[in-house]
């Protein structure tokens, strides 16, 4: 497999270990996490969720790999991105401090097709299996990202903290914690979103509400996201990416 060098059987012995890590993970995401049922007005339901499992890959390797791989022309060698512009149309995330597990996951999804994108589709297909986790811990590493935004938005503040009873909004901190910092315990299924690119993050929001994308566990980042309107959406983001 492309990437793994070296002499005698180390290169087949690390293989094994982190395609055996990646599955670990893939069996621990089929855990059912923090879900909106839908039933009653607003109120969230809690389903177990199971700790995540601890994929420990080769940081240093990764900011290789990261190279090789090309992730860096589009997320930046230090994955702060370069900037955000209208003709970047919201297409390419922040992945620094983002979880690893996490970004297993999405590369993951987007191999599988769960999730679809012209470049990342193609792009993830193209990388080994212990390439991504090392490439994972390389980006978890480092200093978590800052956005662009105002993060002034009291719209977006109320929504994100207190949600909207009344309409049937759940509160985005349930699941992504103080300061959109995520939730450890929640493992891929809660990601960095403080600090975020605020085109990014509307566009996902738009593509769930939508459903152009629909790949969170059971759906219920598009239950959730369905009762937003654009101006939600907008207030949201512009709060979210504002954060330090």
């Amino acid at each position: 497999m492309r990437g793994l060098r070296g002499r005698g059987q180390a290169p087949v012995s690390r293989l094994g270990g982190v395609v055996f890590a990646v599955l670990l993970v893939a069996l621990v995401l089929s855990a059912p996490v923090m879900a909106q049922t839908g039933k009653g007005k607003g109120k969230a339901a809690v389903v177990a969720a199971a700790a995540p499992a601890v994929v420990k890959g080769d940081a240093q390797r990764g900011a290789v790999k990261s190279e090789d791989e090309r992730c860096q022309e589009c997320h930046g060698a230090d994955g702060h991105g370069f900037g955000q512009s209208a003709s970047s149309e919201g297409r390419h995330p922040k992945l620094a401090g983002q979880s690893a597990a996490y970004i297993i996951k999405q590369l993951d999804n987007f191999r599988s097709g769960a999730r679809k994108h012209d470049v990342m589709s193609m792009m993830a297909r193209t990388v080994d299996p212990a390439d991504i986790v090392d490439i994972a811990a390389y980006f978890a590493s480092r200093p978590p990202m800052k956005g662009d935004g105002t993060g002034d938005s009291a719209a977006g503040r109320a929504l994100y903290e207190k949600g909207d009873p009344a309409r049937g909004v759940t509160a985005c901190i349930t699941c992504h914690g103080p300061g959109g910092k995520g939730l450890a315990g929640l493992g891929a299924e809660s990601p960095l979103i403080g600090g975020q690119e605020w085109r990014y993050l509307e566009k996902q929001l738009l593509d769930w509400r939508s459903g152009e994308r629909s790949n969170s566990r059971d759906g219920v980042m598009n239950t959730v996201i369905r009762p937003l309107t654009d101006q939600d959406i907008r207030a949201l983001s512009d709060y979210l990416s504002g954060l330090p």
